[in-house]
């Protein structure tokens, strides 16, 4: 077997875990709804991640503001990270521990979500967005890797993808994201799944 063959068979493997892990499979039936009765409320779903996990929160709130599976109205969504300005004053003038939670403190709401994304389940800027969020009544969910980390400890919906390989742990976020996406498009506004 190549690289190329054991890398897919590796990803494979780990969805087909997910997929028997029946804690997990209701954990991201909950943070659907989450999301779900954020909206619903008048709220707003923020995202927040480093590197390969700020990427996969700007697409996870694109599929919510844009559309995913069909046309519809858009859904109040961002990832806390998109203005560049923004990031680099506050990450110089406050430190980059800061840069989420400054900006969550000034746009986020009671009733609001938070979706940390995180490998580790240890980036320090988002420990700190939590902070803000338990001042002000953001509800918390968690996509890490296996341990959970420091952000294990949350108090919110802990989305631990069983593994220790970063690409294997980020190729799962973005599934578990996708799932979440249909659910709460199709919760909101009672198309059938246009993938079947």
């Amino acid at each position: 077997m190549n690289r190329i063959e054991e890398a897919i068979n590796q990803s494979i493997a780990l969805k087909q875990t997910i997929l028997h892990n029946d804690e997990l499979i209701d954990s991201i039936g909950r943070a659907a709804k989450t999301i779900e009765q954020s909206l619903l409320g008048g709220g707003k779903i923020h995202f927040c991640g480093n590197g390969g996990s700020a990427a996969d929160a700007q697409h996870l709130a694109a599929e919510l503001s844009g559309r995913f599976y069909f046309d519809r109205p858009p859904l109040n969504a961002e990832a806390l990270h998109c203005n560049t300005s923004y990031l680099t004053a506050v990450g110089n003038d406050y430190g980059y521990d800061q840069v989420f939670a400054r900006l969550l403190r000034g746009t986020g709401r009671k009733g609001d979500v938070l979706v940390g994304i995180s490998t580790s389940g240890n980036s320090r800027n988002i420990l700190e967005a939590y902070n803000v969020c338990r001042e002000t009544g953001i509800a918390i969910i968690s996509m890490t890797g296996a341990t959970g980390g420091k952000m294990k400890d949350s108090g919110g919906i802990l989305l631990n993808v069983p593994s220790t390989d970063t690409p294997r742990i980020q190729e799962c976020h973005i599934m578990i994201g996708h799932i979440v996406c249909e659910l709460v498009e199709t919760a909101l506004f009672g198309k059938p799944n246009a993938g079947k």
